[in-house]
């Protein structure tokens, strides 16, 4: 897409050497997401996946909120100008329609756990429903510490659906996870580190040179050892013991030949 097509669904991507960031650029509704947003955010993800230069993505929202989730326009289609899709209009399909429909929702979040590179949410302000799934979604995040994170499905008699529940269960555990989503309540920075949601919160005027240290941590080493050691964990928690360490096997083997090579260079 280009930048005037992502400008028009609310996005903004600018990729630097190795660094791609991910900005969501509708202050006016504190960056309320929309289909035409996740759809274009599918689209973000397929190119930088395949730009093997890009090692680091950071997400972030423009002025003083992350994304304070769905727009609420979009659950009622008579608010919306025609031709612009509304989650209302899942009603219209079948169940198969509406699973097939969600499931291309869902690729706007799915990418930021690619092995390729490492993803980083930087969250200032409020990250609810679709906001807290986006952060979740990556795999670092950073927050100011008058973050205020929220799964705010169920008070809307809905469920998470945008891929936030199996990274949150990762992070905190089953029942502080179910706790978090049926209360609907409000998470803080401080408890967000403490449970391990965060890596840190910091003072707003230090979130972007916080971001900045972590992203050149993460580009020092070989990207080739970031990769397969994202990989490695992604698959840790789900495998057998066995099946674990012939994975680390082979991923040492292709490091040792790659750090080899590079030796003779």
């Amino acid at each position: 897409m280009t930048p005037e097509e992502l400008a028009e669904v609310g996005l903004q991507v600018r990729v630097e050497g190795a660094v791609a960031t991910v900005t969501l650029d509708r202050p006016e509704v504190r960056n309320a997401q929309t289909p035409a947003m996740w759809r274009a955010l599918a689209g973000v993800g397929e190119g930088l996946v395949a730009d093997d230069a890009v090692r680091v993505v950071v997400v972030r929202g423009a002025g003083t909120t992350f994304s304070a989730g769905l727009d609420r326009a979009m659950l009622d289609p008579a608010s919306s100008a025609a031709g612009v899709e509304t989650v209302a209009d899942l009603l219209r399909g079948s169940d198969e329609e509406i699973s097939s429909t969600i499931d291309d929702y869902q690729r706007g979040f799915t990418w930021l756990r690619d092995p390729s590179f490492v993803s980083i949410a930087a969250v200032q302000g409020y990250a609810v429903g679709a906001g807290f799934q986006l952060a979740l979604s990556c795999d670092l995040r950073v927050l100011t510490d008058d973050a205020q994170l929220c799964m705010k499905e169920s008070a809307l008699g809905l469920v998470p659906d945008l891929t936030g529940t199996k990274p949150l269960v990762e992070a905190v555990g089953y029942a502080r996870a179910l706790e978090i989503c049926a209360t609907a309540r409000m998470v803080g920075a401080e408890e967000a580190v403490r449970i391990g949601l965060a890596l840190t919160a910091v003072p707003t005027d230090q979130l972007a040179v916080t971001v900045t240290h972590l992203v050149e941590s993460l580009t020092a080493p070989m990207p080739g050892a970031v990769r397969e050691t994202k990989a490695l964990l992604q698959t840790a928690a789900a495998l057998p013991l066995d099946e674990q360490c012939r994975l680390e096997r082979e991923a040492q083997g292709r490091r040792f030949r790659e750090v080899a090579a590079a030796m003779q260079q």
